[in-house]
């Protein structure tokens, strides 16, 4: 579980914080790119937001909510405090001894594609629960199992969510043209 994985990341263990990030960069970065004007500021805001999530790990506590809420937490102050300064607060960044995120055309035209991808919006679009178990399941590769421990219910409930979410995602795929 997410939370569990921060925990260990606290406790000194890279991996632990690796496979967290894994499991949230793409999101992260897709919410900031919806909400910034440029590329390079949406990867300067998600760069931050998980150099603060590491800085913070050892702060985190065990709860039964999800570890993306507090990671979206993060993210949330760190767009508000950037539109606050008008630029991307660097200190955590720099704290942690983290090089600047140096982007070239073809990783700002790949950023661009991601952030407009239908499903993204599509994805978006759809009830909570089975945006987060989509999310869990297809984006971040996690078992029906895992998931269904950290919602705390059972894993056909989190594949019937899964299912039903997919479903209608391709449903409106399917009635805007965009197969």
């Amino acid at each position: 579980m997410d939370g569990e994985l921060l925990v260990a990341a606290s406790g000194n263990d890279p991996e632990a914080f690796a496979i967290f990030y894994r499991r949230h960069v793409q999101g992260i970065l897709s919410f900031f790119r919806r909400q910034v004007s440029s590329s390079e500021l949406a990867l300067d805001l998600t760069a931050e937001t998980f150099a603060a999530a590491l800085e913070g790990a050892s702060r985190y506590e065990l709860r039964p909510e999800p570890a993306r809420g507090w990671l979206y937490g993060i993210a949330w102050n760190k767009l508000h405090e950037a539109q606050r300064r008008g630029r991307v607060e660097d200190k955590v960044r720099r704290a942690l001894g983290m090089a600047p995120i140096l982007l070239t055309d073809e990783g700002i035209e790949r950023t661009e594609k991601l952030a407009a991808a239908p499903a993204v919006e599509l994805l978006e679009a759809l009830p909570t629960d089975q945006r987060e178990a989509v999310r869990a399941h297809i984006l971040d590769e996690r078992s029906y199992t895992e998931i269904a421990r950290e919602l705390h219910c059972s894993p056909g409930v989190v594949r019937k969510r899964v299912s039903r979410g997919v479903r209608a995602m391709r449903t409106k795929m399917e009635a805007s043209g965009d197969e």
